[in-house]
């Protein structure tokens, strides 16, 4: 949600950014419809980030107007290309608009950041409805950006345009007075400031609290597999108090993403060992259709023997595979055991044929030729 007149914050004194702004307000209507054409614009007029990071938050926050009568219809989780595609051809949207197209841009022009997503405070009162923003590492420094609420404010139910520079470049320490992302990491803080102590507006420094390395844990984070993410995030979530409903959603959406991921790994696992018995199949397959064609044409002993091997490889990687599914569904449960048999039935057939080719190396090379005919005596077999 925007921010309102009454909690404007004092604009930072003298433009120094009068130039850049100047520049990065010509903009060509050819370029602005994308983010590429933009991105292109300013990395062919500014070389620092900071410059590069002023010229995004210039623009956005001079062309973008705040939809009030949307102001309520935040969704996190709307496919990104949507958001950024709607807010350029409209010129107008929410906190997301915002914060995804600014995110979209620093990061084509060599700028890391992140869209934060968490609720805010305004005039004393913590909000009911979440609110995005963004983290930019900026000259080796991580800054919070907040381009809706530096776009502008709401008075008497109506948006009035005005460029406030307190939220470019804000440093953390300063942001969480007003801010509180849903995970404490976001803060930047080596003392993160809870959600209680943020209704109670205690986020001064308190080093009577143990000491998080923000640094190392973002580091760890980038490092991390999507649901590795999710589960790390939610740790920290639930540490830092569930205060109100929007951190409980975000949990509850957490949670509801990692079973996603969950149940994904486990049909691909479990699709990966079936591919594995297949394979094996397969490749039992030709071995028994060469021993029917009496080993013809002709191959060294060394390849014949490679011929069970290898879907008794498969096999194995099979029931490996089988074994890395945690936690299966009643449906998936019950493939795996049918699965499981299947197996079972083809290593039957398997070792009866690497008990033919034990027999067949053991054999006298003159004589192996006899071992694929069936002699009998009276009815009895003779080999």
């Amino acid at each position: 949600m925007i921010v309102i007149s009454a909690a404007l914050k004092a604009q930072k004194k003298n433009n120094e950014f009068s130039q850049v702004d100047k520049i990065a307000l010509q903009i060509p209507d050819s370029l602005s419809g994308s983010t590429i054409g933009i991105s292109d614009y300013i990395n062919s007029n500014f070389i620092s980030q900071t410059e590069k990071s002023r010229a995004i938050f210039i623009w956005i926050t001079t062309n973008i107007q705040y939809d009030i009568e949307n102001m309520f219809a935040i969704n996190f989780y709307q496919n990104t290309n949507e958001i950024i595609d709607k807010v350029l051809i409209t010129r107008k949207g929410i906190c997301m608009h915002y914060a995804e197209l600014y995110h979209s841009i620093a990061n084509q022009v060599g700028i890391k950041s992140y869209v934060v997503s968490g609720y805010t405070k305004q005039n004393g009162f913590v909000d009911y409805i979440p609110h995005a923003w963004i983290a930019s590492f900026i000259d080796s420094t991580w800054y919070l950006v907040d381009p809706t609420w530096g776009s502008g404010y709401i008075q008497n139910a109506k948006f009035v345009k005005k460029t406030n520079d307190y939220y470019f470049r804000t440093r953390p320490e300063q942001m969480v007075k007003s801010h509180m992302p849903f995970d404490p990491l976001w803060q930047f803080l080596n003392y993160p400031v809870t959600n209680q102590e943020f209704y109670e507006g205690k986020t001064g420094l308190n080093k009577t609290k143990p000491y998080f390395n923000y640094q190392d844990t973002l580091s760890q984070f980038e490092r991390e597999t999507e649901i590795e993410k999710l589960e790390s995030s939610s740790r920290r979530i639930e540490k830092n108090g569930v205060k109100n409903s929007l951190v409980f959603d975000r949990l509850q959406h957490n949670k509801r993403e990692m079973e996603y991921y969950y149940n994904k790994i486990r049909v691909e696992t479990y699709n990966s060992a079936v591919n594995h018995y297949n394979d094996g199949i397969n490749q039992l397959n030709r071995f028994i259709d060469y021993r029917n064609k009496q080993f013809t044409p002709k191959k060294p002993d060394s390849e014949i023997r490679e011929m069970v091997d290898l879907p008794e490889k498969s096999f194995i990687n099979s029931r490996e595979k089988l074994k890395e599914i945690k936690k299966p569904d009643p449906n998936t449960a019950n493939s795996m055991i049918q699965l499981n048999k299947s197996i079972d039935e083809a290593m039957l057939n398997l070792n009866e044929q690497k008990a033919f080719l034990d027999k067949y190396f053991s054999t006298g090379k003159m004589f192996r030729k006899s071992l694929f005919y069936k002699y009998t005596w009276m009815g009895i077999p003779l080999n």
